[in-house]
């Protein structure tokens, strides 16, 4: 999985690593926690996909990263941390990326606050673009990301979600950080609104295909390859595409039947008779489906940008989600 995401990221090496020290002085605090806890956070920062597709994002017309370029990379990757932390609080998490979470290591209380922090630190990041088009879309994503974990915690305590919720959810949670990554980065060197709004529009597909197939993984996947306990959602009662697409295909009785026995498996975390029942009912065929299709839609996005080793990069992007094995 690395050598591919190095493929994606390889014409921006050189930004990257630019980057690595802006993101460094941006997150610097006079508490001496604040900054093992952020080192800490660099060191296992995983692969860096939402600074990546900003970064490819600003070079799409051939102009050069500068200064709003990195500023906007840092706040969307400030922000996702952030996310990562409270979500392991509340999923009571013990590894991320393959590292012991930060809530393991320094517990749940300073595993609030240092998210609390790097909340407060993209906020401060915001005020320095001086501009109301970023202040706006940053604002939107700051309570997109809220809404949508809360909704999934609201249909988890329901044991209820459609597929039109679902979508929604994610869209929000995940789509939205990254629609705004590469919306920024573009942004950041061409202001075009036809151009901007076709990267909104190319993330948030992206970031939509990206969570389905995460969610999947929840299923068949292993922690080797997602960097995290697989069958946690089964364990929150998060209800993912490929069980509503199953239950939706049940009538009352097969219904309570089917979330009877995926209760049952889910306490003993036996993972093959979970997928075993999801595949006989479609529900991972309509799900890798669903994320080629949606892929399609992001990669169409891409079709008005010139050619250009960038724009190979992002769509390799997509390639790269659609074939990540489990």
């Amino acid at each position: 999985m690395k050598k591919k995401i190095d493929n994606i990221a390889f014409p921006i090496n050189k930004d990257l690593k630019k980057f690595d020290s802006f993101l460094m002085e941006n997150l610097h605090s006079e508490v001496n926690v604040i900054n093992s806890i952020t080192k800490y956070l660099i060191k296992s920062k995983g692969k860096q996909f939402r600074t990546v597709l900003c970064l490819l994002s600003s070079r799409l017309t051939g102009e050069k990263v500068n200064k709003f370029s990195f500023l906007s990379a840092a706040t969307v990757e400030i922000l996702h941390v952030a996310t990562l932390l409270h979500d392991d609080v509340v999923d009571d998490s013990d590894v991320r990326r393959g590292w012991p979470t930060v809530n393991k290591i320094w517990k749940n209380k300073l595993s609030i606050l240092i998210g609390d922090y790097l909340f407060s630190k993209s906020l401060s990041n915001i005020s320095k673009f001086n501009d109301l088009n970023c202040v706006s879309i940053l604002s939107s994503v700051s309570q997109r990301l809220s809404e949508g974990e809360i909704l999934q915690i609201e249909k988890a305590i329901n044991k209820n979600m459609n597929e039109q919720e679902y979508f929604k959810m994610i869209a929000d949670k995940t789509a939205s950080l990254i629609s705004a990554s590469c919306y920024l980065g573009l942004y950041s060197t061409n202001k075009d609104e036809h151009l901007c709004e076709a990267m909104k529009k190319f993330g948030e597909y992206l970031g939509i295909a990206y969570q389905i197939k995460d969610d999947l993984f929840d299923i068949v996947g292993n922690i080797n390859n997602t960097g995290k306990q697989s069958n946690l959602d089964l364990k929150k009662n998060m209800l993912t595409l490929p069980y509503i697409h199953a239950l939706s295909s049940l009538n009352k009785i097969e219904r309570k039947i089917f979330l009877t026995k995926i209760k049952k498996y889910a306490s003993k975390s036996d993972i093959n008779n979970i997928k075993k029942m999801i595949v006989e009912y479609g529900g991972i065929a309509y799900t890798e489906n669903k994320i080629f299709e949606i892929s399609e839609k992001a990669k169409s996005m891409l079709n008005q940008f010139p050619e250009s080793k960038y724009k190979d990069a992002l769509n390799l992007a997509v390639d790269f989600n659609i074939s990540r094995s489990y």
